[in-house]
């Protein structure tokens, strides 16, 4: 029997990404296709996994005037032909986007075919892209309660935010094992996204000599990002980035430090790991993860460090707030329902004729 095809689109950041990957993880009666970029993290996390990729050309979004508005609407319009001629070729079943600026095209170019369309808003409020895209949609998804309120009620669901199934595999023995660290100190992770973060990794190399009086500690500080003066500290561990031992170091961590990015909480709220959230603020995004931490604060499931009063002090504060009232952000995590986002969109995805 020939299996059926599905293309997934989304780009920008690893965000729009990883949970597509997910996805396509489950879905072994499909044949997957993915439209991205030319030149986007897509590509490279895509060829990674050896799916058929496809580069259109694709334009910023911007809510804001700008010269590049005129010339981003011609590499859009440029996009639609480009991924129409695709679809056309492979024929899917379904698109599934994750929005970011790419996935419009897409869209537009399978609606024109009357192709459904699934997507997926992994944020609070709604990105431009999927602000754009909703009308063309057949089906929308989102991981907060609060997001449906931007989108046509009778379309749209709220599921979560679909986990990676390996990050539930990892060892907490395995973990401490790789990073030699001992089973009687707490471990507290710091996550700063795929590029790092500059203050919070400045700050958190302040505080070490406290830090590491109470915790053993896992900073993984982004590309470029590793300081060779600290890689002998007994009760640091630093690195650029982690992918296959990364389930076994969560399975360890007690509590984490984040950015606000949905994937990456959604994921900690799976693990039933307490964390402190240090968003993006509005000088560098939109202000979802400042939305995105605010909500899963007034839940019960992390604190909020802004920025802007993060230094030495108020980060040991809130490390030492957060581990000593661990065991009450883990119970209000149990009581979450937001675990099933992936065994959700599968079994919707499978209903496709």
């Amino acid at each position: 029997m020939t299996r059926k095809g599905i293309v997934f689109t989304g780009g920008g950041s690893a965000g729009h990404v990883t949970p597509n990957i997910a996805l396509m993880n489950e879905l072994d009666e499909w044949k997957i296709y993915y439209i991205g970029s030319k030149s986007g993290i897509e590509k490279e996390l895509i060829e990674k996994i050896s799916i058929p990729y496809y580069g259109i050309s694709s334009g910023k979004l911007r809510r804001y005037i700008d010269i590049n508005n005129v010339w981003d609407m011609f590499r859009v319009i440029k996009g639609c032909f480009e991924a129409r001629r695709i679809l056309k070729e492979i024929k899917p079943s379904l698109v599934f986007s994750k929005g970011g600026f790419v996935s419009v095209p897409v869209i537009l170019a399978a609606k024109s075919l009357n192709i459904p369309i699934y997507m997926h808003e992994s944020d609070m409020t709604p990105g431009l892209a999927n602000k754009i895209s909703q009308r063309f949609s057949s089906k929308i998804y989102t991981s907060f309660e609060e997001t449906t309120n931007f989108f046509p009620k009778h379309k749209t669901k709220v599921i979560g935010s679909p986990i990676r199934g390996e990050i539930f595999n990892g060892s907490p023995d395995f973990g401490r094992e790789f990073l030699k660290y001992d089973s009687n100190t707490p471990i507290l992770t710091i996550m700063g996204g795929s590029l790092g973060a500059k203050k919070i990794n400045e700050v958190v190399r302040q505080s070490l000599n406290v830090l590491t009086m109470d915790y053993q500690v896992v900073h993984l500080c982004g590309r470029n990002n590793i300081d060779d003066k600290l890689s002998n500290h007994p009760r640091y561990r630093q690195y650029e980035y982690v992918h296959d031992e990364l389930p076994d170091i969560l399975a360890a961590t007690d509590i984490v430090i984040t950015r606000g990015g949905s994937n990456s909480i959604f994921e900690f709220l799976a693990l039933k790991i307490p964390m402190i959230i240090i968003p993006l603020g509005l000088n560098q995004s939109r202000g979802d993860q400042i939305l995105n931490a605010k909500a899963f604060e007034e839940k019960g499931y992390s604190l909020t460090l802004e920025e802007d009063k993060l230094n030495r002090h108020s980060l040991m504060e809130y490390v030492n707030t957060i581990y000593k009232n661990k065991y009450e952000f883990i119970q209000r995590m149990k009581e979450s329902q937001k675990g099933e986002a992936l065994q959700t969109l599968v079994a919707e995805i499978n209903q496709v004729k």
